[in-house]
């Protein structure tokens, strides 16, 4: 399975369409050459909340492997990618954009003023690029190797060398998010404006079997874990379409994979819209989607 990458380009008059954007393409040329498949691609005026925004979307939303940005790394007051960046990634990686000031300061004295960034969000690596075409495809070119590399052991359990394919039942668990961090992106979303309120679920691995639950089988066994899976582009499907109903402006959905014990996290998930029965009605529907098409769970006794 390719590797997917998204490209985005930081530019006040890209985003208004005065001026053609290069970088981007060949960033995207480049990593197609080098077997990525692109998936997403945008411009994006330099905001800060705007550039977060569009990070934990590619991260959390769209899963995508890499996210490479270009432009917005300089010493201008509008250049704030580097910030926008840091304020929205779990781990810095500082030895990506260490290699790159390296391998421009060859080229250039000035590549030292050079302020990329660059970080793990989830199992997505965040790097940002300079904003001329000739400098981001120099940088790019770099440190392409290693980051691929890189994400080889961002998608693995431990070990670069066996890959695992995502949502495989194995006995590793994926850390469940903060869900004040989440309040805290969601109010600098573009649609925070909207919002009037947010709810939140919060799916818990219990003791009690399914049987004793919904079936009233008083005789069942306890319950000391499951086995949980979930399908991907159903999720992002539920996600869609609950983005589709009445007042809904914000949704996110984190959601554990392989072998859980009891008291384990199996689902979190975040709506926030105008009022409060478009909210109810829409975490309703979007957690039963969910449990009921997209994920799959075997009980241990």
């Amino acid at each position: 399975m390719s590797k997917t990458a998204a490209v985005i380009t930081i530019s006040d008059k890209g985003s208004r369409g005065e001026r053609v954007d290069t970088s981007g393409p060949a960033l995207c040329a480049i990593l197609k050459e080098a077997g990525w498949e692109v998936v997403h691609t945008a411009i994006l005026p330099d905001e800060g909340d705007r550039i977060s925004a569009e990070l934990i979307r590619c991260a959390d939303e769209r899963k995508v492997n890499l996210v490479l940005t270009t432009g917005g790394t300089g010493f201008s007051p509008r250049d704030v990618t580097p910030e926008a960046t840091l304020a929205v990634v779990e781990r810095p990686t500082p030895g990506i954009p260490e290699a790159m000031r390296t391998e421009s300061m060859k080229i250039t004295p000035r590549g030292c003023l050079s302020r990329s960034a660059a970080g793990i969000r989830g199992r997505t690596l965040i790097v940002n690029l300079p904003g001329s075409e000739k400098a981001a495809r120099e940088n790019l070119l770099a440190v392409l190797d290693p980051i691929g590399h890189g994400v080889d052991m961002l998608l693995s359990d431990g070990s670069a060398d066996c890959a695992a394919e995502p949502h495989h039942h194995h006995h590793h668990h994926s850390k469940a998010p903060s869900l004040d961090q989440w309040l805290r992106e969601a109010k600098v979303s573009p649609d925070a404006a909207k919002i009037g309120m947010y709810l939140t679920h919060n799916g818990v691995v219990r003791e009690t079997a399914r049987a004793a639950v919904r079936g009233g089988d008083a005789g069942a066994a306890p319950v000391r874990g499951m086995i949980f899976s979930y399908d991907r582009e159903k999720v992002d499907a539920a996600v869609r379409e609950t983005y589709q109903m009445e007042g809904v402006c914000y949704v996110r959905v984190w959601l554990n994979e392989g072998e859980l014990k009891v008291g384990d996290d199996i689902m979190f998930v975040l709506v926030g819209g105008d009022i409060r029965p478009h909210v109810v009605d829409a975490l309703t529907a979007l957690v039963g989607k969910i449990k009921s098409e997209c994920v799959s769970e075997t009980e241990l006794h």
